[in-house]
């Protein structure tokens, strides 16, 4: 039996991807915890630490106040010190914020051009502090925002990863069922109700094994 093969799916089968949708910090960007690592040995702050407080009540921290756009970054700073201090050691919010800014990752930007030049739809799905965030004003970022058809920001939609809502919102903007998306994150708990709506999901901890996945799923 013989099937005709379109982008990454088979006539017949139930799966036909569409769209690719793509964190950025962690993805298109390098991760944000090198930098929180290298600030933690560096002051004398416990090895993961600010992870750590990023994961204590993590629908209601700071960090996810933020993201919603509920509190200021100056409220942020207060509250993030807050926490941090209730586990053990001090770290002011603005010093985590101004840890954000990583590197453009070139052979992911180059997967996103291919992907776009083979006709599929994407989208940018980021947890992000608009007001905050150092990679906001910063051109080689800006020039990678342009790529994608839409930009799902939790600073704008008033929910964020990893909540269902915010998945549902992208899949709306985009005009696609779940089943029919990839999605690109290097956090296995934004992962999980993704997969589980359905999407193919890949874990970027390796640019180079995410855009070899991603290659074979897509079909390049």
């Amino acid at each position: 039996m013989s099937f005709l093969l379109i982008g990454a799916a088979i006539v017949g089968s139930p799966t036909v991807i569409r769209a690719v949708l793509w964190d950025f910090g962690g993805v298109i960007l390098s991760s944000p915890f090198d930098a929180f690592d290298r600030y933690e040995r560096e002051r004398g702050v416990p090895p993961g630490l600010i992870r750590s407080v990023n994961a204590t009540n993590p629908d209601s921290n700071a960090w996810a106040l933020l993201e919603r756009s509920e509190i200021d970054s100056a409220e942020f700073d207060r509250l993030f010190a807050q926490e941090s201090a209730e586990l053990g050691h001090r770290v002011p919010g603005a010093d985590v914020l101004a840890l954000l800014a990583g590197e453009v990752r070139p052979e992911m930007v180059d997967m996103l051009d291919r992907v776009i030049a083979a006709g599929y739809r994407t989208a940018c799905l980021t947890n992000n502090v608009v007001s905050a965030d150092p990679r906001a004003t910063r051109t080689d970022v800006q020039d990678v925002m342009e790529r994608f058809e839409h930009v799902i920001e939790s600073s704008k939609v008033g929910v964020r990863k990893p909540e269902v809502r915010f998945y549902e919102i992208a899949c709306d903007t985009v005009g696609v069922q779940p089943h029919e998306c990839v999605f690109l994150d290097d956090l296995g708990i934004n992962l999980k109700p993704a997969k589980a709506m359905g999407m193919t999901t890949i874990k970027v901890t390796d640019p180079a094994a995410a855009i070899a996945e991603l290659t074979s799923v897509l079909d390049l």
